[in-house]
């Protein structure tokens, strides 16, 4: 009745261009509401409603959804998270509580789900499929199929997350199998993590019916997904930025296959960029029609996770819509979901809700008090080394042999040669396996910093110029409960605790804005040349999926080949 214009609307928001993303065209029309959905796109001025607002001609765009985050690396739970997101216009994401769920398992899964409960804007969760990421580090936890299967009857998980360990999925491991099959079985989507694959290792996991990515790093690795039947989701988030190095991949031919995401995106960025409106803006920026971008951001999102019900500003479509003045700048002025306004020029108007929290997961780091004795790599055949270079801004690392300065057999971190300590301690089960390595790339003249944000176990991850510091670093995080540390010569100059699985905070967004700042501002007078982000590239070291070299607690870690090397050559 509604859609006749026989019953009375809800909300109307009249003199509104409307972006049409299945026409790529604008339209003039009133955007008609009622009980949440949008019922007509009025052209005659024939609806009425209880209440009504001027979009005075300025654009109106479905609200903007993002493909693939981990919601943990904002350091946020979901519900203050949304809160950052929703008033630049994005109001539904796909995340993967991977983060806390290498903490502490279903447990940590159960938790995202139910604070998201209490957010703004639509969460939707993927399971985690690589729990722990692989068998060769020790995590908070291990989830199998039997663990996950009941969260498929959860009405906000739409499938199964990034595959990332490729070698069980090529080699037919029955334990991941039985994980896509449980998708599979659901009709739900299974999401790829192909970074560093050769095009017929993509063929294998496309054979096992994974059908996302978003790794890819040159427009030919995007284009050679788009033609085997992936939807390719195009990152840009704190430490990954592949915006611009993908976006020559995309056509009109071919667009429709082609979204956005972030993956991971600190909270001061969120805060002053936001996310999806940010990749659209700079897709824009690059050449993009429009409209074209606006389209990977919302439609193609939404149909790659089979959520058939937004995306659209059309009859039957959730009216979740965004008002902008300047569609180049994709600065959201007003946001609708569900058809009611919750944010007016970049301000929530609703209040922040209580966080609930279980013990265990506030409770969740467990190292050894650490001595110096720990961190010691000892050298017994020469000063031959295989050492891990990072690569600002990115994931994956180089992987060197070179000779590094040893003293008394044992390696001695050098400033000079920027070649620095590094070690990973398990925190989870009172193990404290240490795993310790040689890092080329941070450029720290001084001290250390110490983190427990470690993708994608997060266990106890430090790097320093001498032992003191990392130690300090190191017993100061077991005693806030997870965070960041940055220590020189033995004092603490910043701190961020994370007490929540050691990966997200109970306080407001402006609140961790502030503490990341102080953060940043210590790492600078490490390293005062510092040009890149420091701290997120720092928490991928430990990620033994993406090649060349990383470290976990068991030891040294070669990707290409799978398998741990020694430090001495």
């Amino acid at each position: 009745m509604a859609s006749q214009g026989k019953v009375e609307a809800d909300f109307i928001l009249r003199n509104a261009q409307v972006a049409d993303v299945f026409t790529l065209t604008w339209k003039k029309a009133d955007i008609v509401v009622k009980n949440g959905h949008i019922v007509a796109l009025d052209r005659q001025n024939v609806f009425f409603a209880k209440h009504e607002e001027d979009a005075a001609g300025q654009y109106v765009i479905p609200g903007l959804i993002d493909g693939h985050i981990h919601i943990e690396s904002s350091m946020l739970t979901p519900a203050e998270f949304s809160r950052v997101l929703v008033p630049h216009g994005v109001t539904t994401v796909i995340t993967d509580p991977h983060e806390i769920a290498n903490v502490a398992g279903a447990e940590g899964i159960q938790f995202m789900l139910d604070d998201a409960k209490k957010a703004e804007m639509d969460i939707f969760v993927m399971l985690p499929s690589s729990v722990p990421g692989t068998p060769f580090e020790h995590a908070g936890a291990t989830l199998t199929a039997a663990d996950l299967a009941p969260f498929m009857h959860n009405d906000y998980v739409r499938g199964i997350a990034e595959v990332m360990d490729f070698p069980a999925v090529l080699n037919g491991e029955a334990s991941m199998l039985e994980k896509i099959m449980l998708a599979q079985q659901g009709n739900f989507v299974v999401d790829g993590h192909c970074a560093g694959l050769s095009s017929a290792q993509i063929t294998g996991y496309r054979a096992a019916g994974i059908q996302t990515d978003h790794e890819c790093v040159t427009a030919e690795e995007a284009l050679d997904r788009i033609e085997q039947g992936m939807y390719v989701l195009i990152r840009e988030g704190s430490a990954a930025k592949n915006l611009r190095d993908l976006l020559p991949a995309v056509n009109t031919m071919n667009a429709r296959r082609f979204g956005f995401c972030t993956d991971d995106k600190y909270v001061d960025e969120l805060l002053e960029e936001g996310s999806i409106n940010f990749d659209v803006k700079m897709a824009i920026a690059q050449g993009m029609e429009p409209l074209q971008a606006i389209q990977l951001a919302t439609l193609n999102v939404a149909e790659c996770y089979r959520l058939y019900d937004r995306g659209v500003l059309a009859p039957g479509y959730k009216a979740d819509f965004v008002l902008v003045e300047d569609v180049k700048e994709m600065r959201a002025k007003a946001v609708w979901k569900n058809g009611v306004k919750v944010a007016d020029n970049g301000k929530m108007l609703t209040g922040r809700t209580k966080l609930e929290v279980p013990a265990h997961i506030q409770q969740s780091v467990h190292l050894p008090s650490v001595t110096t004795d720990r961190l010691a790599i000892p050298f017994t055949k020469g000063s031959k080394a295989n050492v891990m270079e990072i690569v600002p801004n990115q994931l994956i690392t180089n992987h060197l042999v070179m000779d590094v300065p040893v003293k008394d057999g044992v390696f001695v971190p050098s400033v000079a040669q920027d070649l620095l300590k590094l070690a990973v301690i398990e925190r989870h089960h009172h193990l404290h396996t240490t795993g310790l390595g040689i890092v080329k790339g941070f450029g720290l003249q001084k001290g250390a910093v110490a983190t427990t944000v470690a993708h994608d176990s997060h266990n106890a991850l430090v790097v320093g110029t001498n032992d003191e510091d990392m130690v300090l670093a190191l017993n100061r995080l077991q005693a806030i409960q997870g965070g960041f540390v940055i220590v020189a010569d033995g004092k603490i100059l910043a701190e961020m605790p994370l007490t929540i699985g050691g990966l997200m905070t109970d306080a407001t967004a402006h609140e961790a804005q502030m503490q990341l700042a102080r953060l940043h501002k210590a790492l600078n007078e490490l390293n005062p040349h510092l040009d890149f982000h420091f701290l997120l590239t720092f928490s991928f070291v430990a990620l033994p999926v993406i090649p060349a070299l990383k470290l976990t607690d068991t030891g040294l870690f070669d990707v290409t080949t799978f398998q741990h090397i020694s430090i001495e050559v």
